[in-house]
């Protein structure tokens, strides 16, 4: 065998081998659940967002004004498994960042825009937000077998970069589109701001954090809006419901902000009890009459955070003991 012919053929092995390799590391790299979409045409499909954030579940730090609890407008975009919205785990994009913190949209769109041009992402959607912690609002979607998977994002507002979404769901399941999905949504801490709390003022976190979920005890702190150290996971704040439109897919209407309340059942969570919180004591104070007997002093602490909803009740704000020689008070 000539070497010519030997060095070709080891060429061809190693051909074989980098092809296999690369198509091992797709497969690794794909959200789970994103297996390839083998449906025959595209699908119509209602998406309803559900705000379910309300004092009787979030009783703690609750925004009521300047500005109270509210939603901004919802961010959805269709993809393949190349493109990836937001990552739990991972570093928030600038647009992410942006959108997190302001609500503002250019810069995600703009990203959502380029990746469309490498065949990653299908197509954009937005809806107008939500006054209120508690409401809806809906748009219609156009689903590509291509680009199956969904995901979302709603900022809440007030807060520093907390957010809710959904990362690439798959509405798909082998060769044939899925009839209905819902997916409860908890809070999202985007890693760029250190704010504890829903008014916290503007504290770059640098270097950037990773996305997190906030829950119950994390960040683990008695300041944080979200700590309720009794529960062991948060209520869920808000969700989603993507239904299949039995509709022709020539006839599918344009992108809509359509906020549909009596379709949807109203969801009912237990009130979250709010323990009590109060300061630390003060100092002892200077002694009142006599310094051997029957003289006393006193301290005091304030409330930090008023019970609800059953909560541990508040401790005494005020305490006495007798006097002690060095701290009398003489009374002229």
């Amino acid at each position: 065998m000539s070497s010519q012919h030997q060095t070709s053929s080891w060429l061809q092995h190693l051909l074989v081998v980098l092809v296999k390799l690369c198509l091992t590391l797709a497969g690794l790299l794909r959200p789970a659940g994103a297996a390839e979409c083998t449906a025959k045409g595209p699908a119509s499909y209602l998406l309803v967002f559900t705000g379910h954030w309300n004092p009787q579940a979030f009783p703690k730090q609750y925004p009521l004004f300047r500005p109270p609890a509210q939603w901004s407008k919802l961010i959805a975009v269709t993809h393949n498994h190349h493109y990836r919205l937001w990552e739990e785990g991972a570093r928030a994009s600038k647009g992410v960042q942006n959108f997190a913190e302001l609500g503002v949209t250019v810069e995600i769109m703009k990203e959502a825009k380029e990746a469309r041009r490498r065949r990653s992402v299908g197509a954009m959607y937005r809806t107008a937000g939500i006054p209120n912690g508690i409401g809806h609002s809906s748009t219609e979607l156009l689903m590509q077998p291509r680009n199956s998977l969904l995901s979302m994002m709603v900022k809440m507002i007030p807060s520093p970069d907390w957010f809710v979404g959904a990362d690439s769901v798959n509405l798909c399941d082998g060769n044939q589109w899925k009839q209905e999905v819902t997916v409860d949504l908890h809070p999202f801490d985007a890693g760029t701001d250190s704010g504890f709390t829903f008014s916290s003022p503007n504290f770059p976190t640098s270097p950037p954090e990773n996305v997190t979920m906030i829950t119950s005890q994390m960040p683990n702190h008695p300041a944080n809006s979200f700590y309720y150290p009794r529960l062991k996971e948060l209520p869920p704040i808000a969700s989603i419901k993507v239904t299949r439109q039995n509709r022709p897919h020539d006839r599918h209407a344009p992108m809509s902000n359509h906020i549909m309340p009596n379709s949807i059942s109203p969801k009912r969570f237990s009130a979250t009890p709010l323990d009590c919180e109060v300061s630390l004591w003060s100092s002892w104070g200077l002694c009142l009459g006599p310094c051997s007997k029957g003289g006393v002093r006193h301290r005091t602490r304030y409330i930090l955070l008023r019970p609800a909803n059953s909560g541990t009740p508040c401790p005494e704000l005020e305490e006495q003991a007798e006097c002690i020689p060095h701290s009398c008070m003489r009374l002229q």
